[in-house]
């Protein structure tokens, strides 16, 4: 899952983008409109609407020409008559600073609730490939080596959101967002069992690895 952060303040952008690379998301930053639409689409975008070299709302207009991608206004305008222009300019959603990051991941996991159809729509139909794994989304099915190997639902909707991300650490809390749909705040083997039940299947060709506190990464060749 990739975001783009567009801002201008270095010290607000490198604090974003270590707290999203931590929670497992790719991430990219701009610190400017023209870099910004030079770096787009991408799944979420996290935009200042006060930049330097263009009206913000200018820019979100833009990004929303990309059915795929969701928009965050992160900005210090918090007038009313200002989230609203937002909202109505394109905005899937508005975050007014400060914020806690806490609350800016919540807010990312709704959004990509209520996206999610528009992606698929948008092309991620498009077969995955990791190394020797072959995943077809359409059909739902997935070889290694060109062998079917035989998946269950939640075991294949896993494995495509690891091979989707071959190579980066996917946080616990994205998969269980993505994959169940839902959240828990009480600890749950569920996640686990399946990883288990993967990596049986799976053999020595391809690797789950799991990253301790923070989640699992599919290891890339």
């Amino acid at each position: 899952m990739r975001i783009l952060v567009v801002e201008d303040d270095d010290r607000v952008a490198r604090g974003l983008v270590i707290a999203l690379r931590h929670a497992g998301y790719e991430v990219t930053r701009a610190a400017t409109a023209a870099a910004a639409l030079d770096a787009a689409p991408a799944d979420v975008v996290l935009l200042d609407l006060g930049l330097p070299d263009a009206d913000g709302l200018d820019v979100l207009r833009e990004l929303r020409r990309s059915a795929g991608t969701a928009v965050i206004a992160v900005t210090a305008r918090g007038e009313e008559r200002e989230r609203v222009l937002g909202l109505r300019s394109g905005a899937d959603d508005y975050v007014v600073k400060p914020f806690g990051t806490a609350e800016l991941l919540a807010r990312i996991e709704a959004v990509l609730r209520r996206t999610r159809a528009a992606r698929a729509s948008a092309g991620e139909d498009a077969p995955v490939h990791a190394g020797p794994l072959a995943l077809d989304l359409s059909a739902r099915t997935a070889t290694i080596g060109g062998e079917p190997i035989s998946l269950t639902r939640k075991e294949f909707d896993l494995l495509a959101l690891l091979a989707a991300r071959a190579g980066t650490v996917v946080s616990r809390d994205l998969i269980v967002d993505q994959v169940w749909q839902a959240s828990w705040e009480a600890p749950s083997r569920t996640l686990d069992t399946h990883i288990a039940a993967l990596r049986g299947k799976l053999g020595p060709q391809v690797r789950i690895e799991t990253v301790r506190g923070v989640g699992y990464r599919l290891a890339e060749g």
